[in-house]
């Protein structure tokens, strides 16, 4: 039965799945007594998983079956569940357009000196999965295969994704260049089902979305 939620405070009561959970900890290295009977012993003594967290190696060296190497490994593992707990969640992106895509890589890419492909790979609810610099350097469609671009989105289960990259010169004009890398990418989106949103080209105070410019199309 579970009293309440390990988020605040842990006061979980230590029924037997949490008993099996610490017995795979007591498992890990280390000589000791059978490690289901210690954990069982455990939360005779301990009854809760708050209770369990505030005991020190040496209250849980007094359990028959603890071992010194047992009880750091129990209390490390603890420590790492209360870091989890307390870590601040991190708000995840969504991109539904050019200028978010814009705005979230704008101050990184716009002084660089040499051409950087990004793509932004999103889920359903066009929420950013996962961001990734595929190439660097001068770009063209012999560099940006659309093999490397989908090995990952289908990697990350993505269900679409926005390209980006920048102009060093400073000038996101559309090259001849970006327009074809635009165009295998639309069409490698259709025949393995996964969709590019949209190619943003990123200069030093502007950008240009292909879509807009209605090379995307296809």
């Amino acid at each position: 039965m579970i009293e309440a939620k390990v988020g605040e405070g842990m006061t979980m009561v230590l029924d037997r799945s949490v008993e099996s959970a610490i017995a795979r900890l007591l498992q890990i290295g280390g000589r000791g007594g059978d490690p289901h009977e210690t954990a069982r012993r455990l939360s005779d003594v301990y009854p809760t998983l708050r209770a369990l967290s505030q005991a020190t190696v040496s209250d849980l060296c007094q359990i028959e079956g603890m071992t010194k190497k047992k009880a750091e490994q129990l209390l490390a593992a603890f420590t790492i569940g209360l870091r989890y707990v307390e870590e601040p969640k991190v708000e995840t992106p969504t991109i539904r357009s050019p200028q978010d895509a814009y705005e979230l890589l704008r101050d990184e890419l716009r002084l660089l000196n040499q051409e950087h492909f990004i793509c932004l790979y999103l889920n359903t609810k066009n929420q950013l999965i996962a961001r990734k610099t595929l190439f660097v350097g001068g770009l063209n469609s012999s560099i940006v295969h659309p093999r490397d671009v989908f090995r990952e989105a289908l990697k990350l289960s993505a269900a679409c994704f926005i390209a980006v990259h920048n102009h060093p010169s400073g000038d996101a004009t559309p090259s001849r260049e970006d327009i074809e890398v635009s165009e295998r990418l639309v069409e490698a989106g259709h025949i393995v089902g996964i969709a590019c949103l949209d190619h943003v080209i990123i200069g030093e105070d502007h950008y240009v979305s292909m879509k807009q410019r209605g090379y995307m199309n296809g």
